[in-house]
């Protein structure tokens, strides 16, 4: 699927001004002329000018032209499998923000890691395997080596 310009303009102005509303109220640090609410002010400008710059070039270009569509399908829409793998990743994402913090992330991510490689057609001999080694990867890298606290979940009284 493709959207048009003037749709994605629209969305990056939206997130500018949604960004800038959000951090009207950030506080100010004593004794500076700038506070945290800098860096996320000078980003949603540049969103706001280039979502700007997307429509106004839409429509600019579009008057020019003949008829212009805001959305175009692409072929795999047309596939089962192709539409099942997306509604597939989708979920997982939604079950996994879902469920992280109740269920812990090493057997999350085994579920989640075992549906996308199941979807994406990994050999179902490896499939489980490789959730499993990937996760315990990902875990050590994150929990040990930079120290990011990983929820445990129903694993929170195994010893590691």
């Amino acid at each position: 699927m493709k959207l048009n310009d003037a749709v994605w303009g629209a969305l990056v102005l939206l997130l500018g001004i949604a960004i800038l509303f959000a951090i009207r109220n950030f506080p100010t640090i004593p004794g500076q002329q700038y506070g945290p609410a800098l860096f996320p002010g000078v980003i949603a400008v540049g969103f706001i000018v280039c979502g700007a710059a997307l429509v106004y070039k839409h429509f600019a270009v579009s008057s020019r032209q003949a008829r212009v569509h805001w959305v175009t399908w692409d072929d795999w829409v047309h596939s089962p499998r192709h539409v099942v793998a997306f509604a597939v990743v989708v979920a997982v994402n939604v079950l996994y923000i879902a469920l992280v913090d109740r269920v812990g992330f090493v057997l999350t991510a085994i579920a989640y890691l075992g549906a996308l490689f199941a979807v994406f057609r990994v050999r179902p001999r490896w499939v489980m395997p490789l959730a499993v080694v990937v996760t315990l990867v990902i875990h050590y890298a994150f929990y040990k080596l930079l120290r990011v606290p990983l929820p445990w979940g129903l694993l929170q009284g195994v010893a590691w």
